[in-house]
């Protein structure tokens, strides 16, 4: 089968590679669109700690069940399948916690390999976090599974209600889809601050209410002018970069709540005023991957079509254009690219 290799940071190669067989337990899904990812061009641009190379690579797909294992009771031949790339053992300590997203095995048993015309689904996963596609949402609507599931997660640790003000730091894949989310949950007031017109318009079309340019106006001013001078009761940061992080604690009212979404550089560290966390009681919550309940809660978002993550999707590529895809993404082009095997 044809399949994305990446060989060294910045060199990637389609390449003939074996096929996947079904053992117990397991089935091979033929691929049917496989979504790009700011973790597979961070992997593509400097490497990667937990995908050592070569490696196969790609982990939002869906799919059709082309290969049944034994003992396999869930899915048949011809299903549309949706699923996730990873799910936790539920033996280990921080699965016994009640933090799945935490699980000791939980990284060493992920699946890569997306961008490939077929990918194989152990038990694990397939009894966890894998689910019949309903006719109503495509394939590459689909795959946003693995992404909103993260979002969802994050916004699970919070009691969110429909009167609160959100405001979300970053207008790139996951700040757009954390929109869409919020809309999904009966937010009345989203704030979306980013960059560049095109994403800020989608923004709004996603369903945020208020937009800012940051290279235009002061976000702080802007969020406070929208909440009466008291700041936003959560803010979500979605860029990774520290500083952003640093500066949510000007954004956020008494009391209010911040999610560090953003995953930041390896070894870069960020300050925050002691006063300001100690005084107006501000909670600080970092996330990370998510749980088989945010998995379940995203699929049931995206079957139930309450979310419109169509806009998301710039456009849909044959695989041998991957790399083609990953240079439009690296010069601003396009929000996720659908590779169609």
């Amino acid at each position: 089968m044809l399949a994305a290799v990446l060989i060294k940071p910045g060199q990637l190669e389609i390449q003939e590679v074996e096929k996947p067989k079904a053992g117990p337990g397991e089935v091979i899904l033929k691929v049917e669109a496989a979504l790009t990812c700011g973790t597979d061009i961070k992997a593509f641009k400097r490497g990667h700690p937990k995908m050592p190379m070569p490696t196969l690579f790609g982990h939002e797909f869906s799919g059709t069940v082309v290969e049944v294992g034994q003992d396999v009771k869930l899915f048949k031949v011809g299903d549309p399948v949706m699923s996730v790339h990873s799910a936790p053992c539920n033996t280990c300590f921080y699965c016994n916690k009640g933090q799945q997203n935490l699980c000791d095995r939980l990284m060493g048993a992920k699946v890569l390999g997306a961008y490939a015309e077929y990918i194989k689904l152990p038990r694990h996963i397939l009894e966890q976090n894998a689910f019949k596609k309903p006719s109503n949402i495509s394939f590459p609507e689909a795959a946003m599974l693995e992404p909103l599931a993260c979002v969802i997660y994050g916004l699970e640790q919070f009691s969110i209600t429909e009167d609160d003000v959100v405001a979300v730091l970053g207008a790139g894949p996951i700040g757009l889809l954390q929109v869409a989310a919020l809309k999904a949950y009966g937010v009345k007031k989203t704030i979306l601050c980013g960059r560049h017109k095109n994403r800020l318009d989608m923004g709004l079309n996603l369903g945020a209410d208020k937009v800012i340019d940051v290279d235009k106006s002061d976000p702080v001013k802007g969020i406070f002018a929208e909440t009466d001078g008291r700041g936003a009761d959560l803010v979500i940061e979605s860029t990774g970069k520290p500083d952003v992080w640093e500066s949510t604690l000007s954004m956020v009212r008494k009391g209010g709540n911040i999610l560090l979404f953003g995953g930041c550089p390896s070894g870069t560290t960020a300050c925050f005023d002691t006063a300001g966390l100690h005084y107006n009681e501000i909670t600080l919550k970092g996330v990370f991957h998510f749980t088989p309940l945010a998995v379940r809660k995203a699929y049931e978002i995206l079957a139930s079509g309450k979310i419109n993550v169509r806009p998301l999707i710039t456009a849909e590529l044959p695989l041998k254009e991957l790399p083609k895809a990953f240079d439009l993404l690296m010069a601003g082009e396009g929000v996720k690219y659908a590779l169609i095997p």
